[in-house]
């Protein structure tokens, strides 16, 4: 059951670390440390940390935006927008085992497929608060994006447990959530009713 767990200091109502360390206990798919926000050396600062917690957990750490950080510091995964994709040259690429990006448009999609992404999110699928006063791409779009592409695609944006299933049914791998995973209380309890949630096709 495919549920990336991203994250977002901003959000969390706690100390980060702790948030984290549950986020890990609930056992997602992975965890993406986002962070975009922060300068390079303060993500790598971060990132150093949050890949052995990872490590300690056994739960996928997908790091982001900064690749000579992320090869510094040995990470195997790295998610990065499109134009950063461009950017990264064919060596750098095959030092990564996973390489994702983030694709808004079904020609983005295929861009990031045939530069050697194995996985893409689409968003935004739904309404969010991250995305204010943008309207949603939708499901269609979603669907389009899955059917255009053979490498698995993560719906992401406003997605909850009332509307994952239909992310799945439309033909998305999996979906990732931020808000809930920072915020919620019960996160474990609620990464397990993501995972029960009809129409998952993994």
């Amino acid at each position: 059951m495919k549920v990336i767990c991203i994250t977002n200091r901003h959000l969390a109502n706690e100390d980060y670390y702790i948030r984290i360390e549950q986020i890990l206990k609930a056992s997602p798919t992975a965890l993406l440390l986002r962070e975009k926000d922060l300068p390079e050396a303060e993500y790598g600062e971060l990132a150093g940390t949050v890949l052995r917690m990872c490590a300690a957990y056994g739960v996928p750490c997908i790091l982001h935006t900064f690749a000579d950080t992320a090869l510094r510091l040995g990470a195997d995964a790295l998610h990065l927008p499109m134009p950063l994709l461009r950017q990264l040259g064919e060596k750098d690429k095959s030092r990564f085992r996973f390489l994702g990006a983030s694709a808004h448009s079904v020609e983005e999609a295929e861009e990031a497929q045939s530069l050697g992404c194995a996985y893409i999110t689409a968003s935004h699928i739904y309404e969010t608060d991250c995305k204010k006063g943008l309207a949603p791409r939708g499901l269609l779009f979603l669907r389009e994006v899955c059917q255009a592409v053979q490498i698995p695609v993560y719906a992401l944006g406003g997605v909850r447990l009332s509307n994952a299933a239909a992310c799945i049914q439309a033909g998305a791998s999996g979906v990732c959530i931020m808000s809930e995973c920072m915020r919620r209380p019960d996160l474990s309890a609620v990464l397990q009713a993501y995972k029960e949630t009809g129409g998952w096709n993994c």
